[in-house]
């Protein structure tokens, strides 16, 4: 074989290769840029003069199911930082994707960021004809803070009061099915987490966005018990997956490991999936999402009793019904 042909052969070669990954790079582009159907921006509430807000975006063939992505990151929250590539997997499958945004901390406290996601619950399940997807059916996903935001939802979500004047404040903000990463589960256990100061105070990142409220208690284990969801598992707690990485430093695998042993003590389902070498966050996260698609499909469209999910969790005025007691006690 002459020099020339080698070298042509091996020209072939290299511009099918750049042909084959300009087909795949371009596959991958379609994929996660759906068709969608509308993207509306919705107001939910106010806090601290800020506007509440979450978008719902339709997707071209929605399947009547909602699933509620929490935008939170350090428990901070911009009504710009959610795209909707980011659950092509779930709006490919059909799901109206709604993305709830929040007021930051420090100047909106946790507990207050918990109040105001519960609200958003509730006003879309109140509006959930005009979303057209089914009010007794929501979905709940996120990461790290979107994640133990979810999992508050998901633990003391339940009815409002019956009294309240304003009808959306009397749907419930419980939520039917879960599938997250890598949550915050007990603020008063941080264990080998790089935020754990050792001295039984809160994540020493994020001390202003625990504050006391005026009116509200001053100790550490009274702030951050109600806002770890470890302590309010409970026999109605919805089917739940987690994603966690175990080189994760910041939120130690731990917390999702101990979550889920006692989920399983009160016979409830939380699967929980190891991502070797996983820190806080990875390349195949997006792929990730295609599991959480399937969860809900799972989950979701088999639910049995959903007036029952509606009914369940803890409530946010009764916060001791169907707490589990404190391990170290």
């Amino acid at each position: 074989m002459t020099l020339r042909r080698i070298l042509l052969r091996g020209v072939y070669i290299l511009a099918g290769l750049i042909l084959i990954l300009t087909a795949l790079a371009g596959g991958l582009w379609l994929y996660y840029h759906p068709t969608l159907a509308s993207i509306q921006r919705v107001a939910y509430g106010q806090r601290h003069g800020h506007e509440l807000s979450y978008d719902v975006v339709r997707p071209e063939n929605p399947n009547g199911l909602g699933v509620l992505l929490m935008v939170s990151g350090g428990w901070k929250s911009g009504t710009n930082s959610f795209r909707p590539w980011m659950t092509a997997p779930l709006l490919r499958r059909g799901y109206t994707v709604l993305a709830v945004y929040h007021v930051s901390q420090p100047e909106a406290t946790v507990a207050e960021i918990f109040e105001d996601v519960s609200r958003a619950v509730r006003h879309i399940r109140h509006h959930a004809q005009d979303h057209g997807i089914d009010a007794k059916r929501l979905g709940v996903t996120g990461g790290s803070a979107g994640g133990h935001l979810s999992l508050l939802l998901a633990t003391r979500g339940g009815p409002g009061p019956a009294n309240t004047p304003d009808p959306v404040d009397r749907e419930s903000c419980a939520v039917q099915a879960v599938a997250i990463f890598y949550p915050v589960t007990d603020l008063l256990n941080l264990g080998d987490s790089t935020e754990n100061l050792h001295d039984g105070g809160p994540p020493k990142s994020f001390v202003k966005a625990f504050r006391p409220q005026p009116s509200g208690p001053t100790n550490w284990v009274d702030i951050g018990k109600p806002l770890s969801p470890l302590f309010h598992l409970h026999p109605q707690t919805p089917p739940t997956l987690i994603y966690h990485g175990d080189a994760d430093t910041l939120v130690p695998l731990d917390q999702s490991q101990r979550y889920q042993g006692r989920a399983r003590e009160i016979g409830r389902t939380v699967e929980l999936v190891v991502h070797p070498g996983g820190k806080h966050g990875w390349l195949t996260m997006l792929w990730d999402i295609h599991h959480f698609a399937d969860w809900f499909d799972q989950h979701l469209s088999r639910l049995e009793n959903p007036s029952l999910a509606l009914r369940s969790g803890l409530g946010l005025m009764n916060p001791q019904h169907g707490e589990l007691p404190d391990p170290r006690r």
